[in-house]
């Protein structure tokens, strides 16, 4: 059975990062290189840590004319990537971009929508001109989604039924997952990883509680066992 947890590899140099991922790698199902790591180290993060023999996850959050997001997506396709994420900036950019990730990485590869960042409530849709409720958001980014080539979508664990109501049959990917306990992560909406798999992600995007953990290896083994009960 495929352990549904990526480990967020967010750190600043790939050496500490190909260390942190074999120490964890029995436990998990596959990694995420985000912003941190990619403008650290370039692409070939990406490609180094899919040399593991695990998915990789690149969360570049593209945004950007299609041309350049299609330009974009195709060379993290081609350095390994299994899903890239992008911020929908219109149909067209989504498809475009969905189309050059699966030509560069030989079909291996789907784009995921980033729906509604897990640092943002209410009041900060509202503060950037976002007029529905959040749920709402959710819903209709999950149908751009699904109606343009995206494979699927990265919600918090709180808006994966609205998800799925703008996007049946879409992956979920969900970050602001951690393990009970207190926490001064910046994530507002989180829920635990048994109810995050419980909501219908499919896909757990775990970082601090297992990479700052005094024994990552440990960390990612306990939330492992629990989410194989």
């Amino acid at each position: 059975m495929v352990t549904p947890v990526l480990v967020a590899l967010d750190l600043p140099s790939l050496q500490g990062a190909l260390d942190l991922a074999r120490r964890v790698q029995p436990h998990v199902g596959g990694f995420k290189v985000g912003l941190e790591l990619l403008m650290s180290e370039g692409p070939r993060a990406v490609a180094e840590v899919a040399e593991l023999g695990l998915p990789v996850f690149a969360d570049a959050k593209l945004h950007d004319i299609p041309n350049t997001v299609a330009g974009a997506a195709r060379a993290l396709g081609r350095h390994g990537a299994r899903w890239v994420t992008v911020h929908p900036g219109g149909r067209e950019m989504v498809r475009i971009g969905a189309e050059a990730l699966a030509e560069g990485s030989d079909g291996y590869g789907g784009i995921l929508v980033v729906t509604v960042l897990t640092s943002l409530d209410a009041g900060d849709l509202a503060d950037i001109g976002i007029g529905r409720a959040l749920s709402e958001q959710v819903t209709a980014m999950a149908a751009l989604a699904a109606g343009s080539g995206a494979e699927g979508v990265v919600c918090s664990p709180g808006e994966i039924s609205a998800a799925r109501v703008g996007g049946p049959g879409l992956t979920v990917v969900t970050p602001g997952v951690r393990p009970p306990g207190p926490s001064g992560d910046d994530q507002k909406r989180v829920a635990t990883p048994e109810a995050a798999l419980a909501a219908g992600a499919d896909w757990l995007v775990i970082g601090r509680p297992i990479t700052a953990a005094p024994d990552p290896a440990e960390s990612a083994s306990v939330i492992a066992a629990a989410l194989s009960k």
